[in-house]
């Protein structure tokens, strides 16, 4: 189906719930993995794979060791950038804005969702850190799951964040490369303003 004003929705999450909805049916790859794309206070750009954890209100969320590169960089400077490609249905969103950590409880209600395993390995890591060999990594997650038999705690430096967009752009391919674009723009005044884009 053409992406065409007329038929877009006036709130851009209603498109991206349908767009994501429909990537799940076809059968994409990794539905929930997104490149978010972050710059520190000198403005060098990273880029990274990250998995999309649903969405808060208009907010999408991804949670991260916060002294990992990404956090590093997010607390020094808060705006953001993250692309979702789903070649089997032939639709990309990106979205750009500004990060906030979500709160401690949150965090610990999804930290503690976890598979066992991934919380260990939370606990574990000290993400983007250099470390020795890999059997320092297991070694410790086998000391902290014996430290730890019951609960594991929800590591300091870890938790939730939020992604609020200032802009939201939907893309679809067409034949000759004559693609779709239609962005939603945050308005001051509340609500979206949308455009299309030259492909």
């Amino acid at each position: 189906m053409a992406l065409v004003e007329s038929r877009a929705p006036a709130d851009p999450l209603v498109l991206f719930r349908r767009w994501f909805r429909d990537a799940l049916r076809k059968g994409a790859l990794q539905p929930d993995a997104m490149a978010l794309a972050t710059a520190d206070k000198h403005g060098t750009p990273s880029v990274r794979m990250v998995l999309f954890k649903g969405l808060e209100g208009e907010r999408f969320l991804f949670y991260s060791n916060y002294e990992s590169r990404k956090g590093r960089d997010l607390l020094a400077n808060n705006r953001a950038a993250a692309v979702f490609f789903w070649a089997v249905v032939r639709h990309q969103v990106r979205v750009s804005g500004r990060v906030s950590r979500v709160s401690r409880a949150a965090s610990a209600a999804y930290f503690h969702s976890r598979p066992r395993g991934a919380q260990l390995s939370a606990l574990a890591s000290r993400q983007s850190r250099i470390v020795p060999s890999r059997a320092v990594l297991e070694k410790a997650v086998v000391d902290l799951d014996r430290r730890y038999p019951d609960v594991v705690p929800l590591p300091p430096d870890w938790g939730g964040y939020a992604l609020r967009p200032d802009w939201i752009e939907f893309w679809e391919n067409r034949a000759d490369r004559l693609h779709d674009r239609l962005r939603y723009v945050r308005r001051r005044e509340g609500g979206w303003r949308l455009e299309r884009l030259a492909p």
